[in-house]
């Protein structure tokens, strides 16, 4: 299924897929600074223009491999996993990737069910008080902590509707993914690894997943926590643009 997205720019191919309750347009402080790169920017499932929200992982790996020209691939958090999907899935249509504050994955099995329970209690409560009182508790979440109100972009999440965001918890939410790890080192391409150094918790996943993917490249953000693109925006995109350029030698 071909997702909803548009495209910005010239040059080297990189498509970008947000997190959580976000839009295509979060990326735009990130790709408005990048030069001599063409965005493609895509609303994931549940999200924006995607409305159908009830794609699983695997599903909406497959669905932005179908909507991405070939090239590098960028994911933020619940983006990160769902590129993880596409590169496992599509390593020849994602030449590249850059996984920002992901994870692959809970390791047991009562640990994920206990993540679908609570992201069903989620998604119930999504649909009981509607978008906009529901972001304004998410974005309360200590996670969020470092985003100034500008960052957080509170107005782009209204876009989405209460129905999507909560079929995209109950369809692609962390309990909902296989164990990835043991996959880890069958990523042939290369790999950037993003994360806060505030974010104690992505850290960690971060530092194990930049130790499993062989050739890996890790990048800890001084100061940034869990929405690191849009926290460190210039620092995150001299480090993205350098990056690119050294791929492409």
């Amino acid at each position: 299924m071909i997702l909803a997205h548009e495209t910005r720019g010239d040059g080297l191919d990189v498509s970008f897929v947000h997190g959580f309750t976000q839009t295509r347009t979060s990326w735009l402080p990130v790709v408005d600074r990048l030069r001599d790169v063409r965005c493609t920017l895509i609303d994931a499932p549940g999200h924006g223009g995607s409305i159908d929200g009830s794609r699983s992982l695997p599903e909406a790996g497959d669905d932005i491999a179908t909507t991405m020209p070939k090239g590098t691939l960028v994911g933020y958090s619940m983006g990160a996993r769902m590129a993880l999907h596409a590169a496992l899935s599509h390593p020849g249509t994602v030449t590249s990737l850059v996984l920002v504050s992901g994870t692959p994955g809970l390791e047991s099995e009562e640990e994920r069910r206990a993540r679908r329970s609570s992201d069903e209690s989620l998604a119930e409560r999504i649909e009981d008080i509607g978008v906009p009182a529901f972001v304004d508790e998410w974005l309360a979440n200590p996670m969020f902590a470092g985003l100034s109100s500008e960052a957080a972009m509170r107005d782009e999440r209204l876009a989405n509707t209460a129905h999507g965001l909560a079929e995209s918890l109950r369809h692609c939410g962390t309990g909902t993914q296989e164990n990835l790890w043991p996959r880890l080192p069958a990523l042939a391409m290369p790999v950037l690894v993003v994360c806060g150094s505030e974010d104690a918790k992505f850290s960690s996943i971060a530092r194990r997943m930049h130790d499993a993917i062989p050739g890996s490249e890790l990048f800890v953000v001084s100061g940034a926590g869990h929405t690191v693109h849009l926290e460190r925006t210039e620092e995150f995109v001299s480090t993205l643009g350098r990056w690119l350029t050294t791929r492409e030698r």
